[in-house]
């Protein structure tokens, strides 16, 4: 029988639910992710461990990183050693001047942070640097490894300070401050600085004071141009 006027017509029913969007479409919305407040996308910042103002911080276990703090180490061990060398020697005939090679020892800290910009990275190269120290100069071998703690982590507590946010000249330039206060103590219990004249005790308190900011300038060069090559961390989006 055909319906009546009067019998509701039916609509379809209704799908419980929706179809699932395709691949594509939620491959167009990860795309049109708002970047992060660092200035990295979500999807920019996936499997590189953690980003600072568009540069991915690269972790200390990664090959890259041990590479470079092996390499960093390397070569600075070996100044290192002929440090190590020419200390009886400095100390025997001009005393003064032994806080300055003293001081040669905060390189590996300061181009690795430098250059790496990471935790960490600083007291790994000074270990590898004493390590390498120790081969050419094993009388210093115990001397090389407690500087190499104490630098480098001095150093990593400059940079913790700041929670490893900013690497400005002057917060390498003051860890080399502090260095350089402990090393005009040391020097001056090392080098008997009691029976020097006035005027050389003040240019080695001076010189163990200038002497790690000098190496810190140094190293600080020597960082850059290594970033300049290629070898610091690897940009994401605007840096700092």
């Amino acid at each position: 029988m055909p319906p009546s006027q009067d019998d509701p017509v039916r609509s379809p029913p209704e799908s419980a639910a929706s179809p699932d969007p395709s691949p594509t479409s939620r491959h167009a919305r990860r795309q049109r992710r708002p970047p992060r407040r660092d200035g990295t996308s979500g999807t920019a910042r996936a499997g590189r461990g953690t980003t600072l103002g568009g540069v991915a911080r690269p972790s200390i276990l990664s090959t890259r990183v041990l590479l470079t703090c092996a390499a960093i180490g390397v070569v600075t061990g070996v100044l290192g050693g002929v440090a190590g060398w020419l200390t009886p020697g400095v100390i025997a005939v001009a005393p003064w001047v032994y806080g300055l090679v003293l001081g040669v020892h905060v390189l590996p800290g300061i181009i690795a942070q430098e250059t790496l910009r990471a935790p960490w990275v600083a007291l790994l190269s000074h270990v590898l640097a004493a390590l390498v120290a120790s081969a050419m100069a094993p009388q210093w071998a115990g001397r090389f490894l407690g500087t190499a703690i104490l630098f480098g982590g001095i150093q990593e507590l400059v940079a913790a300070l700041v929670r490893y946010r900013t690497w400005a000249a002057w917060r390498f330039f003051l860890s080399a401050i502090v260095i350089g206060a402990l090393i005009a103590v040391v020097v001056g219990f090392a080098a008997d600085f009691s029976t020097l004249p006035a005027g050389l005790l003040i240019t080695a308190v001076a010189l163990s004071l200038v002497g790690p900011v000098a190496w810190t300038a140094i190293g600080l060069w020597i960082g850059v141009g290594l970033r300049r090559a290629g070898i610091g961390p690897r940009t994401a989006g605007a840096r700092r």
